[in-house]
């Protein structure tokens, strides 16, 4: 499971944008490090080392590549020997851990999988390694109309990113975790 720390398109008004990235991507992170059975890990470009040093678990491993693009992020879990490995919007606080199973399950009968965000592009998208020549390369942001068109994909679960002020309305206060996103949310 690798999170690409990109940096979000949008943040609440009054809430520094830093601090935003910072308590949505710690949130992810947090929910990834708790999973069984999966290695999370980040990547960022050189110039964010710094955040995703503060962020991560000691032993989590960090992609520091020169683009956060499918084809550079599954590239660097394919070098570490990796058979399969999937995307996680850094953007998407209270997601459900049953979620990233749901996006990696179909990886047994097809050789990617994607899981839509509700409020637009991607939430996951999964693959097999080496991957297959047909997926284009993507970020998150893409369409997942992108991935359907171009070849055998499975279609998994969807939820909602943080990418606009609509994204706000649907975050679930009975779910764990989060914490993050939310003392940011709550003044605290």
């Amino acid at each position: 499971m690798i999170v690409p720390l990109t940096v979000p398109a949008w943040s609440p008004p009054g809430i520094d944008p830093g601090a935003w990235r910072r308590a949505l991507a710690e949130d992810v992170i947090d929910l990834l490090a708790g999973l069984a059975e999966v290695s999370p890990a980040v990547a960022v470009v050189p110039a964010d080392r710094p955040l995703a040093d503060a962020l991560v678990w000691p032993g989590t491993r960090v992609y520091e590549l020169p683009a956060l693009t499918s084809d550079q992020l599954f590239g660097a879990a394919a070098a570490e020997g990796y058979d399969q490995a999937a995307l996680i919007a850094p953007d998407a606080p209270d997601l459900p851990g049953i979620l990233v199973g749901k996006l990696l399950r179909p990886l047994t009968s097809r050789p990617v999988s994607v899981a839509p965000a509700l409020t637009g592009g991607l939430l996951g998208l999964a693959s097999v390694l080496p991957v297959p020549a047909w997926l284009p390369v993507l970020d998150l942001d893409a369409s997942p109309a992108e991935v359907r068109t171009a070849g055998q994909v499975a279609p998994a679960t969807g939820w909602h990113r943080l990418t606009g002020p609509e994204g706000l309305q649907r975050l679930d206060p009975g779910l764990e975790g989060w914490a993050a996103t939310r003392a940011l949310l709550s003044g605290a």
